[in-house]
C-alpha cells in the first residue's frame, strides 16, 4: 500500500500554525483537532518545520511552563523528514522508526499535500493483517 492509499482513506486535511504563534496556541491547537503535530509554515504555505507535543513538553521541562507564551519558531523542528504520495507505507515505517519521528508530511511537487502520523501507519499495518489473516482462514477452511 501506498501512502497515497492512506490519504485518500484518512483525508488530505493539513493544520499549520505560523512561527510567531505561541507555543499556548500551538497546544489548544492540537487538544481542539486531537493530533499530535502542526505544521509550521510560513507566507504562501511554505512549510518551515513542525511542532508537536514533544517538543512542547521539551521546552516546558527546559525552562518552566513560562515558556508556553515562547514563540514556536524559537522551538520547532526544523529540516522536518517528508514522504511522497508514491512511497510504500513499509518505507514509511521504517523512516519513522529510524528517524525516530512520529509524523511524515506529505509531499508532491514540492507542495505540503497531507500528514502521516505514526496511528495511520499502525491502523494500515492492522488492516493488512487482518486481511492477510481471513485470506489464511479461507485458504485452510476451503482446502
Amino acid at each position: 500500500m501506498h501512502v497515497k492509499n492512506v490519504l485518500q482513506y484518512k483525508g488530505y486535511q493539513i493544520i499549520s500554525v505560523s512561527p510567531d504563534k505561541s507555543l499556548l496556541e500551538v497546544a489548544k491547537t492540537l487538544r481542539e483537532n486531537k493530533i499530535g503535530a502542526v505544521l509550521v509554515c510560513e507566507g504562501e504555505g511554505r512549510m518551515c518545520g513542525v511542532i508537536s507535543e514533544r517538543d512542547i513538553i521539551i521546552a516546558i521541562a527546559k525552562h518552566g511552563s513560562t515558556i508556553l507564551e515562547g514563540k514556536v519558531s524559537d522551538f520547532m523542528t526544523e529540516g522536518v523528514y517528508t514522504c511522497s504520495l508514491e512511497d510504500e507505507m513499509k518505507v514509511v515505517m521504517e523512516q519513522m522508526t529510524n528517524k525516530r519521528v512520529r509524523h511524515l508530511p506529505v509531499v508532491d511537487e514540492g507542495k505540503v499535500v497531507g500528514i502521516i502520523s505514526i496511528g495511520d501507519v499502525v491502523k494500515q499495518r492492522m488492516a493488512e493483517t487482518e486481511a492477510e489473516s481471513e485470506a489464511m482462514m479461507t485458504y485452510i477452511t476451503s482446502a
